[in-house]
């Protein structure tokens, strides 16, 4: 397990690294708004193209951007803008609004005296065109599989697709949440990565096994606090036959990380019918048909935080001293190797600078000349950073240098010429 007991103890290392700040903070900062720093960005990153490395890079299974703002008609076909609401109550005594869901009492000041609930839309409504009217309503979308359904007989036309395959999809998605957190777990505007898979429904149980088994598959190496939980039938959304959970266990413990759902026909066929347009399916043999869906679905943004969770831990270095160091999977890492001249003499700079600039189109790497060795190395091991180079004065005789290993903080001497296989062997 990790060692990470609350959030606000990451929430202190991310902003110290720059891994994410509160969004205008210095305006008193955007209530549940997010700005991914340096670090936090290249992490985010790398995670999403891991994703869609895994996903897209597969004979049955292409890729799609499709637009953030939404065609009124589009969610209504899909049922947002009439049944996309949460129960909202409010605090007599204290005053506070929050989501019931589960809750019979305030989470902030515990009064039992709250009001009946009322419906409250989550999709954030704007208007296109110069004139705010009616006819001129948009909405940012709640998320990103209605783009894929819309556009899923032109995408199968187009690259000429056969049952089964699937459409994947990168981007921003919106909810006017009423009580986000804590930290990135729950925000308002937030990142997902879908796929819908496109399938004849006489296969549905076939395929929704194969995902939830891949979908598993894809954590490991990464993840380790994860378990499955299948949906009651009283808990399924409208739309799900059957549907399962991949939960990862927070510091406030399992939560839902990325879902596998049997969604049917309800998708495409709503879209027919709200459309008046045919979007069934020609098989081989002449037969016209819609498509079963099985989608996968994950918070790009909670992945992030999961892999955050799941990396920090605290080391006893000596009495009274502890080092804290993000473990992260070496693939994933922001920074993969830093160079570090061992003090500010121009010749350990120079071939410090030269190393960093010759392996920085192949990895992330970091230069850090600032503070004793020792300082460095801990500045590292918080940032995440797998191998340190450290350029000494010996460096400069006999042509080697340096390497720390972030986790079992050993030392190995390695001859510059050399520098370029053991990298790669060890990253």
């Amino acid at each position: 397990m990790s060692d990470l007991k609350n959030f606000e103890t990451l929430q202190s290392l991310c902003k110290r690294r720059g891994y994410i700040f509160q969004s205008a903070e210095i305006y008193g900062g955007l209530n549940a708004c997010w700005d991914y720093g340096p670090l936090g960005a290249q992490l985010k990153k790398n995670l999403a193209e891991l994703w869609w490395k895994t996903m897209v890079r597969r004979s049955d299974i292409v890729g799609l951007d499709s637009a953030i703002l939404s065609h009124p008609e589009v969610l209504k076909s899909s049922g947002h803008v009439s049944a996309f609401t949460d129960p909202l109550v409010d605090c007599l005594d204290c005053k506070y609004r929050f989501r019931l869901e589960d809750k019979k009492k305030c989470p902030q000041c515990g009064s039992q005296n709250i009001t009946e609930p009322r419906p409250f839309n989550l999709m954030f409504k704007t208007h296109a065109g110069s004139i705010e009217d009616q006819g001129a309503v948009v909405y940012l979308r709640p998320e990103t599989a209605q783009g894929i359904y819309v556009q899923f007989l032109n995408v199968q036309t187009s690259m000429r697709k056969t049952l089964p395959f699937g459409v994947a999809q990168i981007g921003k998605a919106f909810r006017n949440e009423i009580t986000p957190g804590p930290f990135t777990f729950r925000t308002r505007e937030f990142e997902q990565m879908e796929m819908q898979y496109f399938i004849h429904s006489k296969e549905s149980s076939k395929w929704y096994k194969y995902w939830k088994e891949t979908r598993l598959q894809f954590y490991e190496g990464i993840l380790k606090n994860i378990r499955y939980r299948e949906h009651a039938k009283d808990e399924l959304a409208h739309y799900a036959s059957q549907a399962v959970d991949i939960e990862y266990h927070f510091p406030i413990g399992w939560k839902e990380l990325e879902g596998i759902h049997d969604r049917g026909q309800y998708d495409v066929k709503m879209h027919q019918e709200g459309s008046r347009k045919n979007l069934a399916y020609s098989t081989s043999t002449g037969e016209k048909i819609i498509p079963h869906v099985i989608e996968t679905s994950v918070g790009l943004d909670r992945m992030w935080l999961a892999l955050l969770c799941e990396s920090y831990r605290e080391e006893d270095v000596k009495e009274g001293e502890k080092r804290v160091v993000l473990g992260l999977p070496k693939k994933l890492a922001p920074i993969q190797v830093a160079f570090l001249p061992l003090s500010k003499k121009e010749p350990l700079i120079a071939l410090a600078v030269k190393l960093r600039d010759q392996y920085m189109d192949q990895y992330f790497v970091d230069y850090d000349e600032t503070g004793s060795i020792g300082k460095r190395y801990r500045r590292q091991d918080e940032i995440g950073t797998p191998l340190c180079v450290t350029i000494d004065f010996e460096s400069l005789e006999d042509q080697q240098v340096t390497v720390r290993d972030r986790d079992k903080m050993t030392q190995d001497r390695v001859a510059v010429d050399q520098l370029t296989s053991y990298l790669n062997n060890k990253l």
